[in-house]
């Protein structure tokens, strides 16, 4: 177990986190977590969730504590079943052509997802839990409705844009010229994209700010333009990406259709180098993203956990580096893909014990005094609001 630092200039004292867990541990949980989904048609997924957030949370030492998972199977269950029941109406109602009724829900659905996130919110900090400590989610319905306006914009955009393309496609259609049309769905993507960025950080936002560990209120620092700058930056790893596995591709695929057209007669020779070459290709285009999507995942991580704190009494600082973090989750996307997906609880360790140990806790003045602090102010503050129906274990 890692040490704690000497107090500081100040009186501040800084506290590594720690993951202590291993890839071969979370194998077992993960195996049978996989064979009892599997027996039970996916109805043991909840349960498996409850197992795997215990064992993470578990695992990782704050300040020489750990975490602690304390969510109620029977409300995971329930919040589960729920979710499935509506999942199937919804199936239902679209394979037997109730069109009226899918558009209901379809509606209903995006007016609900802010309260299902919210909801989820709740749950997960409520079931969290340091030192005896529990966090809460304190944002009001008016506060995640607010927050979540890019979603409605979102909607908004594409309403006008299909409608406008509708306008406009019969009107040029004798002439072939589809280039406003394009530039329409060209123009509702990019506004789509930066309402999904705005989203991401009004949400991480509400999610600190009004976040709760005992009596204390979460501290938030990042602006909405570095989150902007996270998402552009993806976009130049995603097209290097892209880049790469293309040249790879045409020097593979060039030489393998030579070596296809000097096959007299084709046969199985042919056909199995022809599979080999389709499987090759969808290796390397699932690897073209990967790079991007740990890019912006550590980057991320890096801001968030950088720039935020508990009120004036702690704050963390993150030295989590990206392009190490790209190595690692190429690696280990290789290894579960030549695995066959076996190699996947070793690869979600690793990652894990990665981001952990980059974090380091600063706390002002005595560890005991301060975790003394948050107990008494929770139990002054009282109990959070919880959710009766259990929609908010759907997240």
């Amino acid at each position: 177990m890692q040490e704690s630092s000497a107090p500081a200039r100040g009186g501040i004292t800084a506290y590594p986190l720690e993951f202590t867990g291993s890839g071969g541990e979370y194998f077992r949980v993960w195996i049978v977590n996989l064979l009892l989904s599997i027996v039970t048609l996916g109805f043991y997924t909840p349960l498996a969730r409850r197992r795997t957030a215990q064992y993470f949370y578990g695992h990782t030492m704050v300040a020489d504590s750990p975490l602690e998972f304390t969510a109620q199977t029977k409300r995971m269950l329930v919040g589960f079943i729920l979710f499935v029941a509506l999942y199937a109406a919804f199936k239902f109602a679209a394979e037997t052509g109730q069109d009226t009724t899918v558009a209901v829900m379809l509606v209903g659905g995006a007016l609900l997802a802010p309260y299902f996130w919210a909801s989820a919110m709740r749950f997960r900090f409520n079931a969290t839990r340091w030192r005896g400590v529990r966090l809460q989610f304190k944002a009001g319905w008016g506060e995640v409705y607010r927050a979540s306006w890019p979603v409605f914009a979102f909607a908004g955009i594409w309403v006008l844009g299909l409608s406008l393309i509708e306008l406009y496609v019969p009107k040029t259609r004798g002439s072939g010229s589809f280039a406003p049309a394009l530039a329409i769905g060209v123009a509702c993507a990019i506004a789509s994209i930066l309402c999904a960025i705005r989203l991401e950080y009004n949400y991480k936002s509400l999610m600190v700010a009004r976040g709760r560990i005992g009596g204390q209120p979460g501290r938030w620092k990042p602006q909405f333009g570095d989150f902007v700058r996270i998402w552009l930056a993806t976009l130049l790893v995603f097209l290097l990406g892209v880049a790469i596995v293309t040249g790879v591709l045409a020097a593979a695929l060039g030489g393998s259709f030579a070596l296809l057209k000097g096959m007299k007669g084709g046969g199985a020779m042919a056909i199995v180098l022809g599979i080999a070459i389709g499987v090759a290709a969808i290796f390397l285009l699932f690897l073209a993203s990967a790079p991007a999507r740990a890019y912006r995942e550590a980057r991320m991580f890096q801001l968030v956990w950088n720039n935020i704190g508990v009120s004036t009494v702690a704050r963390f600082k993150c030295k989590l580096k990206p392009w190490g973090y790209v190595g690692l989750r190429v690696k280990n996307v290789v290894l579960s893909l030549l695995t066959l997906g076996f190699y996947r609880p070793f690869a979600k360790v690793s990652e894990y014990r990665m981001k952990t140990d980059s974090v380091t806790l600063h706390v002002k003045g005595g560890l005991d005094q301060l975790a003394g602090q948050l107990a008494r102010e929770e139990q002054a503050v009282g109990d959070a609001i919880a959710d009766a129906v259990g929609l908010e274990l759907v997240g």
